[in-house]
């Protein structure tokens, strides 16, 4: 039986990890695995108190904010696993999960990556992920197949190759990241785990949803639903996963399409909404990608 290694991480919400970790010795069903939290610069450190409540939890306290990528990098380099299940401290497991993950890596040998059917938690019958399309290039956009529907399952026969995994649930092989490697950090947030599975694909493993294993979500509970930290990093971050993963044909005409479409139309909408503010966060993002590296640390923006 294979060892799956349980990574999730926390920002300051310490009684959302409190529930991830109730919730799934509930549901869990599957005997072999290792749960690590790592606490991402909380500004109160949970983890004194979380030891004497889960004393078979492993935690890592991180002194500085190392955004999903960095958070879940720490996580893996102190896991065992054969697998490692990365999942947001936002999610709740249901009763065969991991189980039934753990089984497509030992139907499909390429299997690198494979998500679950997930479904918000707020709104249990409906759907946020039943898996993706392939990646547009020259927009930097893909779609997300049943968000928002009502799941009558009607995407259950999509269990197969799909375009990407989701970051709030996606279980990894080692074998997957010692070719393909650790998600890259200066990401921070958004857009971390499609250059990853973009990365995966290219080492030549598949990226797989399975629709018969199922977790709940509660969407967006550390960043928000709009914020200015979000809407920085998903700007930037999708024109960074441009320039890591198009060809030179493909970043010419998504540069042309982000400046004189998406730019224009993000700036009338920041203008109707009153959300002037978001002018500048939009450029910043633009001008980041002017002046740095992909490889650069500098994230552009200053954490609170």
């Amino acid at each position: 039986m294979k060892l799956v290694s349980i990574i999730t991480v926390n920002f300051n919400y310490s009684h959302v990890t409190d529930e991830f970790l109730n919730a799934f010795y509930q549901t869990n069903d599957y005997n072999n695995y290792e749960i690590i939290v790592v606490d991402n610069a909380s500004t109160i450190n949970p983890i004194p108190n979380w030891k004497i409540k889960y004393p078979f939890v492993q935690f890592y306290r991180s002194e500085v904010n190392l955004g999903f990528a960095g958070g879940n990098n720490l996580g893996i380099s102190k896991a065992k696993g054969d697998l490692f299940f990365l999942v947001n401290n936002d999610t709740e497991f249901t009763k065969g999960l991991v189980n039934t993950l753990v089984q497509d890596f030992e139907n499909y040998p390429k299997a690198g990556m494979v998500s679950p059917k997930i479904k918000y938690f707020q709104q249990p019958d409906t759907l946020q992920y039943a898996g993706y399309t392939e990646m547009n290039y020259f927009t930097a956009r893909n779609a997300c197949i049943g968000q928002f529907e009502i799941d009558n399952g009607q995407y259950d026969y999509l269990t197969g190759n799909t375009g990407f995994g989701h970051g709030a649930a996606m279980m990894i092989s080692k074998e997957a990241i010692e070719k393909a490697g650790l998600m890259h950090e200066n990401y921070f947030l958004y857009y971390e785990e499609m250059d990853w599975g973009a990365r995966i694909k290219k080492a030549g493993f598949e990226i797989r949803l399975n629709m018969q294993a199922l977790i709940y979500h509660k969407e967006s509970v550390s960043v928000g639903q709009k914020s200015p930290l979000k809407e920085y990093f998903m700007n930037r971050n999708r024109i960074l996963f441009s320039r890591r993963n198009a060809n030179v044909f493909q970043r010419l005409i998504f540069s042309f399409h982000f400046l004189f479409l998406v730019t224009p139309r993000n700036i009338i909408h920041y203008i109707k909404e009153g959300n002037f503010g978001f002018i500048l966060i939009l450029l910043r993002a633009i001008w980041w990608n002017i002046t740095n590296r992909v490889d650069s640390n500098s994230l552009g923006y200053k954490l609170k």
